[in-house]
């Protein structure tokens, strides 16, 4: 693991010595430290460098002691870098000159001649929060990237069909309210474009939105990766880290493949949920919680809660509304839309003069079966514009769908039994694949890790 980056910190004090001995000091904590004593290169010094953390002295002329020129150069320091951390010292110090620096933006203000460990202390914790503050600013950026992808993405929340219109009634229900969601459906339905969308209507949506990939969350990583660890909670533990559930605080959690959760993992989130509250590994303190819940999954948990494998009392928890998406074969006079719709996009991204579908393309289109659902439209459209010399697409440009058909009947002596039925279809898919994981769990439209486990429970 990568070591952390050194902070690096600013002393402007037009005095030689002081400069020279908190350089000392300061160094011999790991800090990257420049020294400056002119104040006039403060502009040029702040604007090229990221500095964790500025010491600015108050008085720079001789016989000054008002702390007049400190708070000028603060207000230009603040001025290029509003979040920047400045700690004002001064040999001339008292209340109110303290209180007016921080009124005037500074985070704390120390005296010469300083006690080292009060210093260094002083200037940890403001280190700390310039810390916080670089959270804060990868929150909010990834806040507005997230809005983005959702503006573009409701876009192809496209359909007339009944069943869409009821998803979509469903959503502006749902979304004024803080109700957990459940959202069903096979792979590549849009199970987390309903789940941004929710968020995007609620009342959190200014806040983060988190997924998490339950699916891709091992046993051993589970609590580290979603309660988050302290420093030195396990081998590899080098630093403190903040866990999903925490960083989703005041937001929308969104857990996907919620159903590949092993009893254990279930047991441990229900109490999450119940309690809203979390402790980090290796911490004793409590931290509450305030999230929004969604989760998703391809998996039919009722059946699951019939057989044990999951538990009834977090499909309560997590249920309060449930949403169903209806696979594209069940509305398919839905699949011109959103064929033209994933035209125009792949048109314009590829720069094809492919204008529209012929009638015998379309009809290629809506009789298809679509396993892997609009996703499968979406990378179908695509590759047939990569590879059009035309303005039309035709029945031609889709025969690899055709090819892909199964046309052979189903055997009518498959067992029954459904466990057996799908160890009979991973072993298939395998030797089909030759052992390729990511192209089997494709194609059965699992995540790796789910496939795995599945392996790993039939002996593959």
């Amino acid at each position: 693991m990568a070591q952390a980056a050194k902070k690096k910190i600013l002393i402007v004090d037009d005095n030689e010595d002081v400069l020279w001995a908190l350089k000392m000091l300061l160094k011999r904590q790991g800090w990257e430290v420049s020294t400056e004593q002119d104040p006039r290169r403060i502009p040029f010094l702040v604007s090229q460098h990221a500095f964790d953390l500025i010491l600015l002295d108050m008085n720079f002329r001789e016989d000054t002691t008002s702390g007049k020129e400190g708070f000028e150069w603060l207000a230009k320091i603040l001025e290029i870098d509003p979040q920047a951390v400045v700690i004002m010292i001064t040999a001339y110090g008292d209340v109110d000159t303290a209180v007016q620096a921080l009124k005037a933006g500074a985070t704390d203000f120390v005296l010469k001649p300083w006690e080292n460990e009060k210093l260094i202390a002083t200037l940890q914790a403001a280190l700390k929060l310039r810390d916080s503050y670089r959270k804060v600013e990868q929150l909010e950026r990834k806040n507005e990237q997230l809005t983005g992808i959702i503006n573009r993405a409701e876009v192809e929340m496209l359909g007339n069909s009944a069943a869409m219109q009821k998803v979509r009634m469903l959503i502006d229900k749902v979304a004024a309210t803080d109700a957990n969601v459940l959202i069903l459906g096979e792979n590549g339905t849009g199970k987390q474009l309903v789940a941004k969308m929710i968020h995007r209507q609620s009342r959190r949506s200014a806040k983060p939105f988190i997924g998490v990939d339950m699916g891709a969350v091992s046993e051993t990583l589970f609590e580290s990766e979603l309660f988050g660890h302290k420093k030195g909670a396990f081998t590899d533990a080098k630093q403190d880290r903040i866990g999903q559930i925490e960083l989703a605080h005041g937001g929308t959690l969104f857990l996907d493949e919620i159903g590949n959760l092993s009893l254990a993992l279930q047991a441990k989130l229900l109490t999450v949920l119940q309690d809203r509250r979390i402790r980090r590994l290796g911490s004793n303190d409590w931290i509450d919680i305030d999230v929004r819940l969604i989760c998703a999954t391809n998996m039919p948990l009722h059946e699951m809660v019939k057989e044990g494998t999951f538990r009834q009392d977090l499909l309560y928890r997590i249920n309060t509304v449930e949403i169903y998406l209806p696979p594209l074969r069940e509305r398919i006079e839905d699949i011109p839309l959103l064929a033209e719709h994933f035209l125009r996009r792949f048109a314009q991204k590829y720069r094809k003069e492919v204008r529209q579908l012929s009638a015998e393309a379309l009809k290629v289109l809506k009789t298809y079966s679509w396993p892997g659902n609009i996703r499968e439209l979406e990378h179908a459209i695509e590759r047939a514009v990569i590879m059009a010399d035309k303005h039309t697409l035709t029945n031609d440009d889709f025969a690899f769908l055709q090819k892909a058909a199964p046309s052979a009947k189903l055997p009518t002596d498959l067992p029954l039994n459904l466990e057996e039925l799908e160890k009979q279809a991973i072993a298939q898919a395998l030797k089909k694949h030759q052992g390729n994981i990511s192209q089997t769990a494709k194609e059965l439209g699992i995540t790796r890790a789910a496939l795995y486990r599945r392996i790993e429970k039939y002996g593959l």
